[in-house]
């Protein structure tokens, strides 16, 4: 798996200032991450109510979570450097002290935000995981111990699946079709206790790739 490039400090610590939120106020505040998803989109930046939160992000990269007042925003999107016009606009609410994931997902010519909520609480002595299945030309797909039993069934496009609570360890795993053709070897995959974990596929099909992210830890 391909280590997950986070933005710099600095993108959070602006976003911060620029929405005055104080230390104490963050614990009542929604946190959003940013996920980069899209195979064909270039290097974009990010724009929340006019204001930029990420700058330069390429496919397959992720931002930290950024703290956000409750309510409801206007995302936009642009090719990095080139803010003439957007190649995405959308609203999007969040609530107080809820965690999301904002993917920019589909073909660039398509694009559009799959955003998901987050756990943010890990269970005791277990790993938790969740896959998220965002490449647009990719089947449905299960996810499972490679020649055991599926874990995950019926993933689909822009579809999550809810949390499953695991043993910590490394697994041997694969993402397949429901008829049981290998789409992706998972060999390795190692889940941590105490960790909440989301693994989102990505890429075209024929290049068919994941990223993990990790939700909360301990």
């Amino acid at each position: 798996m391909k280590r997950i490039m986070f933005m710099l400090t600095a993108l959070l610590l602006m976003f911060v200032i620029v929405n005055g939120v104080s230390a104490a106020e963050n614990r009542a505040d929604a946190k959003v991450r940013i996920v980069h998803a899209s195979p064909d989109a270039p290097a974009v930046d990010v724009y929340v109510d006019g204001t930029a939160v990420v700058q330069g992000a390429e496919f397959k990269d992720a931002t930290e979570y950024l703290p956000l007042k409750a309510g409801e925003y206007k995302v936009e999107i642009y090719p990095a450097g080139k803010k003439d016009k957007a190649v995405l606009s959308q609203k999007v609410r969040v609530e107080a002290g809820k965690a999301y994931t904002v993917a920019a997902a589909n073909k660039l010519a398509n694009l559009e935000l799959v955003i998901a909520e987050d756990s943010t609480e890990p269970a005791e002595g277990k790993a938790k995981v969740r896959v998220g299945h965002l490449s647009p030309d990719a089947p449905t797909v299960d996810v499972g111990l490679k020649g055991g039993d599926a874990l995950f069934t019926g993933a689909f496009f822009k579809g999550i699946t809810d949390y499953k609570e695991v043993d910590p360890g490394t697994y041997d795993l694969e993402i397949r079709t429901p008829e049981g053709k290998k789409v992706l070897d998972l060999t390795g995959t190692k889940l941590e206790a105490d960790t909440v974990y989301s693994v989102f596929a990505v890429n075209t099909a024929n290049k068919l790739e994941v990223i993990l992210l990790i939700d909360s830890e301990k």
